[in-house]
Formats: structure tokens, sequence, C-alpha cells
């Protein structure tokens, strides 16, 4: 598959909705962190940790298209495989005691 090439439209649409998600996904983590801080809980410690798989996912896929010119359906893969590692992660949070 070759690389795929998207308008400066996109792009930048992309950069604003990698950014939101940069945004609100840290957020998410760090609450859920500090509430794991003050509570010692392990399920809240499994939480933050799968918020920051998939944050980490969302930006990783768009950073690489960007920055290092990976190809769009790469950075798709990285994306939805962290993607899917953090969901694992929270859904074991929300079965641990």
């Amino acid at each position: 598959m070759g690389h795929l090439t998207t308008s400066p439209t996109i792009a930048t649409m992309i950069i604003v909705v990698k950014t939101g998600i940069l945004v609100l996904g840290g957020l998410i983590t760090y609450f859920s962190y500090k509430a794991y801080r003050n509570t010692g809980a392990a399920s809240l410690r499994a939480l933050a940790l799968g918020f920051g798989v998939v944050t980490l996912g969302a930006m990783l896929g768009g950073a690489l298209d960007v920055i290092l010119n990976v190809n769009l359906a790469t950075g798709l893969l990285i994306d939805s495989v962290l993607t899917l590692i953090g969901f694992a992660v929270i859904t074991y949070s929300l079965y641990v005691d």
C-alpha cells in the first residue's frame, strides 16, 4: 500500500483532534492517577494506566504520520493496537477489587 496523502485542511483537523485527545486523555489519566494516590485502590491505578495507553496510542498514531512521515495505515494500526491494549486494561480495572 502506498503512502496516502492528505490535504492541508485534513492534516490540520487531525492535529486539532489529536490535540483535543491529548488534553482530555491526559486529564482523565491525571485525575485517575490522583484518585489512585489518594485511595491506593489498584483499580484506579489500572484505570489511569489504561487511559494513558489509549491517549499515547492516539498521539503516536497521529504524530508518526505527521512528524516521521510514516504510512497513514501504519499509524492507524499503532493507534488501534494501543487503543485495544488500553481498553483491555480499563476493562480489567472495572473487575479489580
